[in-house]
């Protein structure tokens, strides 16, 4: 049985901002250099590096190689509930390769590129995303394949971009609470929390000092996410019976969530989860259910009963269009919402665990495929 514990602030910090801390027993962070990274939209990341952490072996034949994607804000450790010996991500058997992506603050973003710093930088999509992964892969490694390509919420989302965009480069994806389309309830979301930032006056239009943060709209902008629109009504009811208790709590989640994350950062990571549609992806003519169709890839979707950030309902309609997919509520006895997809209790940790390995037995042919 695999079980875990968190605080209140470690969920928070494993569903909104780098997911966990570096530290000595973890594998060594690493940067691939590609040099001015080509965006969609025909603007260039100068000298751009991509972050990422390995667990495991890469095999002779290359083929037991997994991808795993962040969320917003998130970083190489975002699913680290999944890694593990005895885990669904297994270094014993896989090689795990963890990217961080454009705009983590570790990647090249905003907040740390020397040539385009903050306002600067160019605005990037998920599809921008998803490409500088594939260049790591490919040209780092020289993985022609994948296992899968597995991610939590923007990891959801870039791994179904994954699955349209290079459909031969994976036996499967496994999405978590993902998007195949941002709709415009999740835009208006992040459109307030945005505002939250940058109504603080020092926002300075993105530019601030480092020294000088803007203090108030991110602690506005992590108590509003990962204090409340990550959880359901019901689930808040039964943490906290006396309802004045949340907002101590929502007190605590802002003092330890605020600086998690460069503001300017989010902001951007933001407008690339606005603009993610899987029907804009070149040579499909803005045909969502036409780029879901194409989809090669074995699917497994988890998603999170009564989401309030990603709405289930549009996890099940790409399902309906998925041709090879499995579809999991994680927790509908007991709805979390969005933080399904952290790992973050025992039950839905196990769940997720035991329903990703069986996948990827199937996936593997119970390991044949990968040997």
């Amino acid at each position: 049985m695999i079980t875990r514990t968190i605080t209140v602030a470690a969920l928070a910090t494993a569903l909104t901002a780098s997911a966990f801390a570096q530290t000595p027993e973890n594998p060594p962070v690493q940067s691939f250099s590609l040099g001015d990274l080509k965006l969609e939209s025909g603007e260039s990341i100068k000298n751009f590096s991509i972050s990422y952490v390995t667990h495991g072996k890469l095999n002779a034949s290359k083929s037991n190689a997994i991808l795993m994607v962040p969320s917003i804000g998130g970083n190489h450790h975002r699913i680290d509930y999944l890694i593990g010996p005895g885990r669904a991500l297994d270094p014993s058997k896989y090689f795990i390769i963890c990217a961080d992506a454009i705009g983590n603050g570790i990647t090249t973003s905003p907040s740390n590129s020397k040539v385009q710093p903050h306002m600067q930088f160019p605005r990037f999509n998920i599809r921008d995303m998803v490409n500088s992964e594939e260049r790591l892969v490919t040209e780092k490694f020289g993985i022609k394949k994948l296992v899968t390509v597995i991610g939590a919420s923007m990891g959801g989302m870039q791994s179904l971009q994954w699955a349209v965009s290079y459909p031969d480069m994976m036996d499967s994806v496994v999405p978590i609470i993902p998007l195949g389309r941002t709709p415009a309830w999740t835009t208006g979301v992040l459109e307030m929390l945005r505002q939250s930032v940058m109504t603080d006056p020092l926002w300075k239009g993105g530019n601030y000092p480092a020294s000088a943060p803007p203090e108030q709209g991110m602690r506005l902008l992590q108590g509003w996410l990962a204090g409340m629109i990550v959880h359901t009504p019901v689930y808040e009811e039964s943490r906290f019976p006396n309802s004045q208790d949340v907002i101590a709590n929502l007190k605590g989640v802002e003092n330890s969530e605020w600086r998690r994350m460069d503001a300017v950062d989010w902001v951007y990571q933001s407008w690339a989860y606005d603009q993610h549609n899987l029907g804009t992806t070149p040579g499909f003519n803005g045909d969502y259910h036409r780029a879901l169709e194409s989809i090669k890839a074995k699917t497994l979707i988890l998603a999170g009963t009564g989401d309030l950030l990603n709405p289930e309902y549009e996890s099940k309609e790409a399902a309906r269009y998925i041709p090879d997919v499995r579809y999991i509520s994680i927790n509908a006895q007991r709805p979390m919402g969005h933080s399904s997809g952290a790992g973050a209790t025992a039950p839905e940790n196990e769940l997720q665990n035991r329903e990703i390995s069986a996948f990827l037995d199937v996936v593997t042919e119970n390991g044949r495929k990968i040997q």
